[in-house]
């Protein structure tokens, strides 16, 4: 069948490999709507390829304005939630405006679907709305997605792009209860990939190793995490999408589960470095250990992760070190975030 298809953030890092998949099949129609801000207001070549094609179109809006959505049709049969502002080094940065901005977003959004239609609403959720009940209560992991939610330290910058993802999984599961939409949730874990920005962990190791870091700090040596690779994420995105429960949430990620101080001595080997490692404090506000519990999406979604971390590693590493090297280290005027 035929669909119409919206998705809020299409140009990020998710937003638009989703877009790609959902443009190879014949018959969608496809509007991608986002202010571009990652890219410093323009688009990149890969963004321009996609839109190039019949089926897809961009819309430039600001979502924090609500005259924004008079630019959206009234109907569509998906919509793909994924417009927020993300990063833990913006987080730390500006935790006002992450409020501010993401929670505008929400309220706007709620407010377009009071008013018109959709058959179903996919909104992107984070592995980081139950970091404070890891930390706090020593929760179960890897971690199913009964796992309740709790910030910890309310005070804390960090998480206040957690509150505005409670947020949207709380409103959009409401509002479908009311406006008569189906609604699923999916909470990722550790997505990483090309193009994803710079303010992640694997792009900064990168950038850390080619400036020839000596002696090189890992930061948290100690802690896990499961990285989940962008061709698995999306294909559980979409299958969430498909096959998704209503008012169901899904942990997407992968439970393969490393210490940090092996993704970062993997990077290293990647690029040939030579020199000394040394332990270093975590950043403020992370937790010990994350792996999803993803049981669950296996069996209602069929859901399985294919890439394992070194290839996934790799292939993000390969294309982060030409893209650094041929740009002189410079990205700022390419990726703000």
């Amino acid at each position: 069948m035929d669909k119409k298809i919206l998705i809020l953030g299409g140009a990020g890092f998710i937003g638009l490999n989703i877009a790609k998949n959902l443009a190879s099949i014949s018959g969608n129609e496809i509007s991608i709507v986002d202010n571009l801000f990652r890219l410093g207001g323009n688009t990149d070549s890969e963004l321009n390829e996609l839109i190039g094609n019949n089926n897809v179109k961009i819309i430039k809006a600001d979502l924090t304005d609500n005259n924004s959505f008079e630019k959206l049709d009234s109907f569509y049969h998906h919509i793909y939630m994924l417009a927020s502002i993300v990063g833990v080094d913006i987080v730390n940065k500006i935790p006002h405006e992450i409020i501010r901005i993401n929670t505008k977003i929400l309220l706007n959004t709620f407010d377009w679907l009071s008013k018109n239609k959709c058959e179903k609403l996919l909104f992107t959720s984070t592995s980081e709305c139950y970091a404070g009940t890891i930390e706090s209560f020593n929760w179960q992991i890897p971690t199913a997605e009964d796992v309740p939610l709790t910030i910890n330290d309310i005070a804390h910058p960090r998480f206040t792009y957690a509150l505005t993802k409670m947020l949207g999984e709380s409103g959009f599961i409401n509002y479908s209860k009311f406006y008569d939409f189906d609604c699923s949730i999916v909470r990722y874990h550790n997505v990483y990939g090309p193009r994803m920005g710079f303010k992640h962990v694997i792009p900064h190791l990168v950038e850390r190793f080619i400036n020839n870091e000596n002696p090189f700090l890992m930061y948290g040596h100690n802690q896990t995490r499961s990285f989940n690779y962008i061709d698995d994420a999306v294909k559980g995105t979409l299958l969430t999408m498909e096959k998704g429960h209503n008012q169901s949430i899904y942990h997407i990620g992968d439970n393969r589960e490393i210490t940090i101080e092996t993704l970062i001595k993997f990077i290293g080997e990647l690029l040939g470095y030579n020199g000394k490692y040394k332990p270093a404090p975590t950043y403020p506000g992370s937790v010990d250990r994350r792996c999803p519990d993803i049981n669950k999406a296996k069996d209602e979604l069929n859901y399985s992760p294919r890439v394992d971390w070194q290839t996934g590693i790799e292939i993000t590493v390969n294309w982060y070190s030409e893209f650094l090297q041929s740009n002189n280290n410079n990205y700022e005027s390419y990726y703000n975030k």
